[in-house]
């Protein structure tokens, strides 16, 4: 008789081990996919930030001055924002959407090493387009992240349930 409860309640015991894991298993899955998400539409809304500067300065509402100042205040944020995404994707494990993010990383820090991240005030009107041009690839680079993030949040979920 004590044997057999014993053995019930190892039993028990393991499963309980085995549901908790479970559980703190599917806790990080959703952790991160929350901080994925909270990363990708911070990068998109600084983005926007700096492309609405762009325009400001295309149309004459802001001085050179004041536009570019704004952009290179959130500029290492964005390249640090950008470096936590890609290390998140690849400590959790999900390498297509580490490797889809990427070349984005190494444009930022390419940008970085040569002094080149900074918005020029005396050079803003010559590359006005070049740097609309820039931030909008990026932000054409988040939206496809955001959809395969979501694809990969789905696919998740449905694989866990079969």
């Amino acid at each position: 008789m004590k044997r057999c409860s014993r053995k019930l309640r190892k039993k028990r015991e393991r499963e309980r081990e085995k549901e908790r894991h479970a559980v703190e298993a599917v806790m990080a899955e959703v952790f991160y996919w929350i901080l994925t998400f909270a990363l990708i539409l911070t990068l998109l809304c600084i983005l926007g930030y700096q492309l609405i500067l762009l325009v400001d300065l295309e149309f004459d509402y802001i001085n050179p001055y004041d536009s570019t100042s704004r952009i290179n205040q959130v500029i290492l944020a964005e390249f640090i924002i950008q470096g936590i995404f890609c290390f998140t994707n690849l400590l959790a494990g999900h390498w297509f959407i580490f490797l889809v993010a990427i070349p984005c990383l190494y444009y930022n820090v390419r940008l970085y090493i040569k002094r080149e991240h900074l918005a020029d005030v005396t050079e803003i009107y010559n590359n006005l387009n070049w740097e609309k041009k820039k931030r909008l690839f990026k932000v054409a680079h988040l939206v496809l992240l955001f959809i395969l993030s979501i694809l990969s949040l789905v696919w998740t979920l449905t694989e866990d349930e079969h």
